[in-house]
């Protein structure tokens, strides 16, 4: 299986909540909609990882998006088995698998997941909850006691139920908002409405490090 090593952006790093106070300060002192952290200098001492599964890249341009707002680790999830380029016949293999409960082997993994404090997860919304491999990925790795950020990309029916088996399956940690956003590819989703809807959630978020209440 092979291992992969995620894409380190090596920047200093100070606490949660000065990142959530500067992303609030920002807006207040005219600070450009999509400003990246690392222009303010106010980037968070957690370690962040971005995880995320993209099969048409939709996703993949709103993880690059976050990337570049907090910077962090990118880590894709990529499976043994391949899906057609077939929008249909994608579908129609996707709920058989939902419906098997079949658990795709992912042949990347994350070297360390105990040195991340902060993990964004994103994927695409499939049959109305989350993607098979994400099943795989949150039974491969624990995630209690981190903050666990979703986000997903979809054709009208946001999140369905996906939250509800996130959080199901992690245990103790700390979910925040996540964001939803309508899909129709990666050119849409890298324009400037959906970036300005990006910003403007990870400006609301809370970033700070701690155990769920």
């Amino acid at each position: 299986m092979k291992q992969q090593v995620p894409d380190r952006a090596a920047v200093p790093r100070r606490n949660f909540l000065k990142a959530a106070a500067a992303i609030a300060a920002g807006v207040s002192a005219g600070l450009p909609v999509g400003a990246s952290l690392a222009q303010t200098g106010t980037l968070p001492s957690g370690k962040i990882l971005i995880a995320y599964f993209s099969r048409t890249g939709t996703t993949r341009a709103v993880v690059n998006q976050i990337r570049d707002a907090v910077g962090g680790e990118l880590f894709e999830l990529r499976t043994a088995h391949r899906y057609p380029a077939a929008y249909r016949a994608t579908t129609e293999q996707a709920k058989r698998e939902l419906d098997e409960g079949f658990r795709p082997v992912l042949t990347t993994q994350v070297a360390d997941m105990a040195v991340y404090d902060v993990v964004f997860l994103g994927f695409p919304n499939w049959w109305g909850t989350l993607p098979t491999a994400i099943f795989s990925f949150l039974e491969q790795y624990s995630l209690a006691g981190k903050t666990v950020i979703p986000f997903c990309t979809h054709e009208g029916s946001r999140f369905g139920r996906s939250l509800d088996d996130l959080r199901s399956r992690c245990g103790n940690a700390r979910i925040l908002d996540g964001l939803a956003l309508r899909g129709g590819g990666a050119e849409r989703v890298a324009g400037e409405s959906v970036r300005r809807e990006i910003s403007q959630w990870l400006r609301g978020l809370d970033l700070a490090v701690g155990a769920p209440a």
